[in-house]
């Protein structure tokens, strides 16, 4: 399954209808016990970048299992965390202080954008590229949690918080019981429903530089709502393609190393959705 996460974005579907991936083989209970989706399907991991000469299949023991995703996922998004309560009591977002605090902000946003990006294009995970784009993406998150709240709505970032934690809970919920099938259709169509999304914003954001207000009133009013909820279910259905890419690692053995691509992965698209939340809610409650 290829992802819309550009984490995912070198492991997607090949001319076979496999993957390009590894070629670990299938783990006790195979494609078809371990997954409804991979009958008369081939192995999605056809190539395996971790192997040595001596063997393509990765040795026992070093195979990806949940706890390693859930450990992973956990020291990512703890990062995040941590970084962002720090950023939202070391750069206040006064009248005094405002603009050296967006400066800041500004600044890691654009860092955890080049760590994100490098890391993507890697054929290996590196442990050091992803908790360092957490971190500066947290000081990014904080400072404008802050100002929200300060500036728009108290109590918004509370709600953004538990409404990310609804859609995660949910999508799961949705993913285990098979209410969404995840296949190369529904990949196709997430993958250009969220670029032409992503287009829009940046010539959203290109009218608000040059011309000033809000552009083309893509983030406010009743536009701005709108765009907001396709972004939360566009953030969900990244969710469903994460989970797919988990459970196939999980399904036919791939390297452990490659928990942390799945940590990488659920990080980016938690953060998605709770920015999309977060302008929602602000929207929301800014027209109250």
């Amino acid at each position: 399954m290829r992802s819309s996460n550009p984490v995912f974005s070198r492991r997607g579907f090949s001319r076979d209808n496999g993957y390009a991936g590894f070629n670990a083989q299938p783990q006790a209970g195979g494609p078809v016990a371990g997954n409804p989706y991979a009958e008369g399907a081939t192995n999605p991991y056809a190539t395996n970048p971790y192997a040595t000469a001596e063997t393509q299949a990765p040795a026992p023991g070093t195979v990806m299992t949940i706890d390693d995703v859930v450990s992973r996922t956990a020291m990512t998004l703890g990062t995040v965390v941590v970084t962002a309560v720090l950023s939202w009591f070391l750069l206040p977002v006064d009248s005094d202080s405002i603009g050296k605090s967006y400066g800041i902000a500004i600044g890691a946003a654009l860092v955890a954008m080049v760590l994100a990006l490098v890391q993507a294009f890697k054929s290996k995970p590196v442990p050091a590229l992803i908790l360092g784009y957490a971190a500066f993406e947290g000081v990014f998150l904080g400072v404008i949690s802050s100002a929200v709240s300060t500036y728009i709505a108290d109590g918004v970032v509370a709600q953004a918080v538990l409404g990310t934690m609804a859609v995660f809970a949910g999508v799961l919920i949705a993913y285990k019981k098979r209410w969404i099938r995840v296949n190369r259709r529904f990949a196709g169509f997430v993958g250009a429903a969220a670029m032409g999304f992503v287009l829009l914003m940046a010539v959203n954001l290109l009218f608000a530089v040059f011309g000033g207000g809000d552009g083309l009133g893509f983030r406010s009013g009743a536009l701005g709502i709108v765009f907001g909820l396709i972004g939360v279910i566009l953030g969900a259905c990244f969710l469903a393609l994460d989970f797919k890419q988990v459970e196939d690692g999980l399904t036919y053995g791939a390297p452990r190393e490659e928990s942390w691509l799945a940590a990488f992965g659920l990080t980016l698209t938690l953060v998605w959705i709770y920015l999309e939340m977060l302008r929602l809610l602000s929207i929301l409650q800014g027209d109250d």
